[in-house]
């Protein structure tokens, strides 16, 4: 038996963690509910003996993709499986990523399924790889599996690197400001001040708010520099918060051109994982369960729960996914369609792939809206600045100019 770990809501909507040995996570679920519980998500403990990487251990979405099409070639070609992980492992130039092969080599060697020796290795390999992996070995089609998990990484990829693309303009624009701010305050305006001061007379407002603010600088230096390093740590491990997380993740979704990403995104990603995992064989309750795990925003994750849970309780996927509000009525009426069809699974990837051209659309209409703010703040900063320290010489000059 394996230990799993899982989180669970009581009926007074208390949230509680705890660990169970059970033969798979769905016994743990069924026992979860016959207690009155709300499932929230259920993971196998990682192995005490299982390799620890930090975070991806370097080992990038294209590592990922190329170990999975070769392994789906080899298997396809009929090579054993043991011997397709030992010649992958030989050939692997990514150390880290050798050792993995290696020792889910080894664990199927001594009698684990190629299912449960990745599951060892939550780190690489995450749940969905795992549960398609297992249900392509029941079936008998772990090859055509692979190369299905080979599209998904790809296209979820491509995803995340769009987002990230457009996040990565405002952020460094930002920070490029906050350092010319600073650099301006302890560096430039004293250059300023004591040709202020040899003046006399009384300064403008915005440029004796401008010497204040460079003289507190300038005591303040360490302070300011610690706060820099510190604000994006301390907003890091905060947004780790639950509730934290949760109220952030609301604010995003209702914030203009951010919230339309966001949801186009989050309906991309899980009507593609949904699709992918249904047509490899897995069952819609468990293929949610993975999906709320991977879903990156926590009003989306509570959405899929919630369907889950209405889900055990003989309702549609529709019904659910419609009360919601985060799921286009679009989107609820084709999955309504694909329910009575019996075509849910290409119905699913269907809209996946028409959002993911929205996806295109709504970072384009983020970068149109940023852009030109982005110009107005770095403008403002040192337009703002520049007038502040040349008005006293303006008024001098208008002086002795009368």
């Amino acid at each position: 038996m394996a230990t799993y770990q899982y989180v669970v809501k009581t009926q007074t909507g208390e949230r509680r963690r705890g660990e169970m040995e059970a033969p798979s996570p769905e016994v743990v679920e069924h026992k979860m509910m016959s207690n009155g519980m709300a499932v929230v998500s259920v993971k196998r403990k990682p192995d005490a003996m299982a390799i620890k990487l930090p975070g991806t251990s370097g080992i990038t979405s294209r590592e990922l993709v190329i170990f999975t099409r070769q392994l789906s070639t080899m298997i396809d070609a009929g090579l054993p499986i043991v011997q397709a992980l030992d010649l992958l492992a030989s050939q692997e130039k990514n150390i880290h990523f050798r050792r993995v092969q290696a020792a889910v080599k080894a664990d199927v060697e001594s009698g684990l399924t190629f299912g449960d020796a990745l599951r060892k290795h939550p780190q690489v390999f995450d749940s969905l790889y795992c549960a398609l992996v297992a249900a392509g070995e029941v079936g008998g089609v772990l090859d055509a599996i692979l190369t299905r998990l080979c599209v998904q990484i790809e296209k979820s990829d491509a995803i995340k690197r769009k987002v990230k693309g457009a996040l990565t303009y405002p952020i460094g624009t930002l920070v490029v400001a906050v350092l010319i701010l600073v650099f301006m305050l302890w560096k430039v305006i004293p250059a300023f001040e004591d040709m202020f001061s040899s003046m006399g007379g009384q300064l403008p407002g915005i440029t004796q708010f401008l010497v204040d603010s460079s003289d507190w600088m300038a005591k303040n230096i360490a302070y300011v520099a610690i706060a820099c390093i510190a604000i994006p740590i301390g907003l890091h491990y905060l947004l780790k918060i639950h509730k934290v997380r949760r109220f952030a993740d609301m604010v995003a979704l209702g914030l203009p051109a951010v919230g339309d990403l966001i949801r186009k995104t989050a309906v991309s990603r899980f009507t593609r994982t949904m699709g992918t995992i249904m047509a490899s064989g897995v069952p819609l309750m468990d293929g949610l369960a993975i999906v709320s795990e991977s879903a990156g925003n926590i009003r989306v994750q509570e959405s899929i729960i919630y369907a889950r849970q209405r889900l055990s309780e003989g309702s549609t996927l529709a019904d659910p996914l419609m009360i919601s509000g985060i799921f286009p009525n679009m989107v609820v009426a084709m999955i309504r369609v694909g329910e009575e069809t019996g075509a849910l699974d290409i119905m699913l990837v269907k809209i996946a792939d028409f959002y993911d051209e929205e996806v295109d659309d709504a970072i384009g209409k983020l970068m149109s809206l940023i852009e030109p703010l982005m110009m107005v703040l770095l403008g403002g900063l040192v337009g703002g600045m520049m007038i502040g320290m040349y008005l006293p010489i303006f008024s001098m000059g208008s002086v002795a100019g009368g």
